[in-house]
C-alpha cells in the first residue's frame, strides 16, 4: 500500500503531487517491464527452442523482487491456435491496471480540463484490462494492441503509456521545489520559511536516534491561507502525520494503526500543551489490509509566532520517537509487563535517547545474553528478567541500557561494547540484589495485618455480621501469604540459592496460619448465646496479642534492615539489625510469661464455664505458639545475613 493514499484520506490533497509524480514515474518503469515480457513472452511462444533470456536484473531494478511471476510470464508461455497463453496472466493484468491507474494519476486526477482526453483513454484501457481478465489467453489482436508503439494503428496501451510518461516529465518540471534545511518545500510564502526551519530544527535535533531507519522525510506546501506540512514516519501505509498553520495554530492530524503507539504519541503532545480530539477508527480501502485504525487531531493556540515557532519544533522532535515503537514495545515485554514497557519508552523519549539503538543492538537478544553468560545460579532458561530481579531492578536496569545504547551507538561504538556494557550493567544489579528481602516483606505485611486485625478484634468485640467479616478478611490474608511461599518454592526449584529464603518464609507461614487460627477461635467465643469472654480474660488476652504485634513490627523492621546490611557487611546497620533480632527473642520470652499470668486469669474468672475455659485457653495458646514461631523466623533471617555478608556467626 502507498504512504500517499494516507495522506489523501487525512484530507491534504495539496501534499501529493511530488508523492504522485514520484509514484507514476516508478509506474512508469514497471509498466515499460510488463510489456517487454510481454513481447518476449509471445516471441518465445512462437519459437520455443530459442533462448528465454534472463531478467532477473530488469525485474530487480523495476522493484518486482517479490513477484516471481514475472520471470515465469516469458518460460511458460505458449500459442494455443490463434491464443497465448500466459502462465499468471491474471497477475500480469492486475499489474497493468494498477500501475496505468498510478501513472495516470497526477495528470488525470487534478480536476484540469485539459487531462479529460487522456483521462478517456485511460478509463479505455482500463476496461480493455478487465474484459481480457475473463480470457483463458491472450488473442493475437488484443496482444498488438497492447504493445504495437505506431501511432498509425490507433491507440495502444503502450502509446497511452508513453504519452503520460511526456506529460510527467513535463509536470515534474513545472513543479518548483526547494530544499528548505531538508524538507522538499514547493509554492510557499517568505513567511512560511522561519516556520519550516523550525519544524526541521526539531526533526534534526533527535533524527540521529533513527540511525539507518527510513522515515522522516518531510514535504511542505502551502494551501490557500495554510501551511501543510507532512511528515513520512516510516514503511507503514497509514502511520502518517500531517500539520497545517494558519493564524497561530498548529492543527496536527495523526494517524496509527497500533492503539497502544497512538496514545504513547498522544501523550507526549498532550504534555507540550496540545489538545486532542479522537476520532472514530477509519477504514479506507486499500490501506492497512481493510482494518481499521486510529486517527486524532491535535491543537496548540501560540500566543505568538516565537511560541509558534517553539511549537513546531517540540512536535518535530519528538516524531523520531514514534518510529518501530510497537516493536520495542513487544522486545521489552520479554522482560517487563506491557504497562511498564511503555512506561519505559516513555522515560527514553523524555530524556532523548529513544529505543531504535536498543533494537540495534540486539534488543531482548542483548539481554537474554548478559543474562546467560553471569550467573547460572541467578537466571535460567524461560525466567523472566522481573521475576528474577524484581520489575523495580529491572526496569531501572532496561532503561539504562536502553540509556547506553544510545550513547554507544550515537558515538558511533561498536554493537560488542553494548554488550559488554550490558553484562557488568547487569552484574552489577545482581550484586545490589534484594529481590528475597521483598518477598519477605510482603509475606510479613500480611502477618502483620493478621495480629493488628487479631488485636482488634480482642479489644473491640462486634456483632455477628462484623466478627464474620473478621474472619475471612484473616482467611484471604493467610491464603495472599501462602502463595508468596509457594513462590519462593518454585523458585528454589530451579535456584538453589531461594533454599534459605523458602525456610525463612516457611516460618513465618506458621506465624500466619496461628494468627489467623487465633482469629477464628476468638469468633467462637462470642457464638450466641454465649456472652464472650469476661473482661479480665479479655484483658489478658489483649496484652499477650499487643505483645506478639510489638514483635511481629519488629520483625518488619529487621527484614528492612536486613536489605542493607546484605549489600555490606560492617557499619551501625548490623548492631542494628542484632538488636532488633534480640528484640524478638526477648518478646518470645515475654509472651510465654503473659500466657501463664492469662491462663491463671482464666481459671479465676471461668472455673465455672468448662467450654469457655477451654476455648480461652486454647486461644491464648494459639497466640503464644504465634510468638514461638517468630521466634525461629528471626534465627532463619540471622542466618540468612550471616550466609550472604560473610560475617561471622
Amino acid at each position: 500500500m502507498l504512504k500517499e493514499k494516507a495522506v489523501a484520506s487525512l484530507g491534504q490533497p495539496s501534499l501529493l503531487m511530488p508523492a504522485w509524480i514520484k509514484a507514476a514515474l516508478a509506474a512508469n518503469d514497471r509498466l515499460k517491464l510488463y510489456l517487454t515480457l510481454l513481447q518476449s513472452a509471445a516471441q518465445h511462444a512462437s519459437t520455443p527452442d530459442g533462448p528465454v533470456g534472463r531478467w532477473e536484473e530488469d525485474i530487480a531494478h523495476a522493484g518486482l523482487q517479490d513477484a516471481p511471476w514475472a520471470q515465469e510470464l516469458v518460460s511458460g508461455a505458449y500459442y494455443d491456435d490463434d491464443l497465448l497463453i500466459l502462465p499468471h496472466m491474471e497477475n500480469l493484468l492486475e499489474a497493468l491496471s494498477n500501475d496505468l491507474s498510478i501513472m495516470a494519476r497526477p495528470v488525470c486526477d487534478t480536476g484540469q480540463a485539459s487531462a479529460s482526453d487522456i483521462a478517456g483513454r485511460r478509463d479505455y484501457w482500463l476496461q480493455q484490462l478487465h474484459t481480457l481478465a475473463d480470457n483463458e489467453g491472450l488473442p493475437r489482436a488484443a496482444l498488438n494492441e497492447l504493445t504495437h508503439g505506431d501511432r498509425q494503428r490507433g491507440d495502444s496501451l503502450h502509446l497511452l503509456v508513453m504519452d503520460l510518461h511526456k506529460q510527467i516529465n513535463a509536470l515534474s518540471s513545472e513543479l518548483a521545489t526547494e530544499d528548505i534545511d531538508g524538507a522538499h518545500a514547493w509554492q510557499v510564502n517568505d513567511d512560511d520559511r522561519p516556520l519550516i526551519r523550525a519544524f526541521m530544527r526539531g526533526l534534526h535535533r533527535t533524527a540521529a536516534l533513527k540511525f539507518s531507519h527510513p522515515g522522516l522525510d518531510t514535504a511542505v506546501t502551502r494551501d490557500g491561507e495554510r501551511l501543510l506540512i507532512q511528515n513520512d514516519i516510516g514503511t507503514n501505509d497509514v502511520h502518517v502525520l500531517v500539520i497545517e498553520v494558519q493564524d497561530n495554530t498548529i492543527s496536527l492530524t495523526y494517524s496509527d494503526l497500533h492503539p497502544g503507539r497512538f496514545g504513547f504519541f498522544r501523550q507526549m503532545l498532550e504534555d507540550m500543551g496540545f489538545t486532542w480530539q479522537i476520532f472514530d477508527p477509519r477504514v479506507s480501502e486499500g490501506l492497512n489490509a481493510g482494518k481499521p485504525y486510529m486517527v486524532g487531531q491535535a491543537r496548540l493556540e501560540a500566543q505568538n509566532n516565537a511560541q509558534l515557532q517553539a511549537g513546531l519544533e517540540n512536535v518535530a522532535s519528538r516524531i523520531v520517537f514514534v518510529i518501530d515503537w510497537n516493536r520495542a514495545r513487544k522486545r521489552l515485554q520479554h522482560f517487563v509487563g506491557k504497562s511498564q514497557a511503555v512506561e519505559l519508552l516513555s522515560q527514553a523519549a523524555r530524556n532523548d535517547w529513544g529505543h531504535i539503538a536498543w533494537l540495534m543492538a540486539g534488543a531482548e537478544r542483548l539481554v537474554y545474553n548478559a543474562m546467560q553468560s553471569l550467573d547460572i545460579e541467578a537466571f535460567r532458561v524461560g525466567d523472566r528478567l522481573d521475576d528474577v530481579l524484581g520489575e523495580a531492578a529491572a526496569s531501572a536496569y532496561l532503561l539504562e541500557l536502553l540509556r547506553i545504547s544510545s550513547v554507544l551507538l550515537r558515538q558511533q561504538q561498536p554493537i560488542s561494547l553494548v554488550a559488554d556494557e550490558a553484562r557488568v550493567l547487569l552484574a552489577r544489579v545482581l550484586r545490589q540484589r534484594t529481590f528475597e528481602f521483598d518477598l519477605l516483606a510482603e509475606h510479613a505485611a500480611f502477618t502483620h495485618a493478621l495480629a493488628e486485625g487479631l488485636c482488634d478484634a480482642l479489644e473491640n468485640p462486634g456483632d455477628a455480621a462484623q466478627t464474620q467479616a473478621q474472619v475471612l478478611r484473616a482467611k484471604n490474608w493467610e491464603r495472599q501469604a501462602d502463595h508468596l511461599l509457594m513462590d519462593a518454592r518454585e523458585r528454589a526449584e530451579r535456584r538453589p540459592r531461594w533454599l534459605p529464603v523458602v525456610d525463612c518464609l516457611a516460618k513465618a507461614d506458621d506465624v500466619a496460619d496461628a494468627l489467623e487460627e487465633a482469629t477464628f477461635m476468638h469468633s467462637l467465643t462470642l457464638i450466641h448465646p454465649a456472652p464472650g469472654l469476661p473482661a479480665d480474660v479479655r484483658a489478658a488476652l489483649c496484652q499477650l496479642a499487643a505483645t506478639t504485634l510489638a514483635a511481629i513490627q519488629d520483625q518488619v523492621k529487621a527484614i528492612e534492615i536486613a536489605r542493607q546490611v546484605s549489600q555490606r557487611a560492617d557499619g551501625p546497620d548490623s548492631e542494628l539489625f542484632l538488636q532488633t533480632l534480640w528484640r524478638m527473642l526477648r518478646a518470645e520470652r515475654q509472651c510465654d510469661e503473659l500466657f501463664r499470668q492469662a491462663r491463671t486469669t482464666m481459671v479465676k474468672n471461668l472455673h465455672n464455664a468448662p467450654m469457655d475455659l477451654m476455648l480461652a485457653n486454647d486461644l491464648a495458646a494459639t497466640i503464644e505458639k504465634a510468638t514461638d514461631n517468630l521466634l525461629q523466623v528471626g534465627y532463619a533471617l540471622r542466618q540468612m545475613v550471616l550466609n550472604k555478608t560473610g560475617m561471622s556467626a
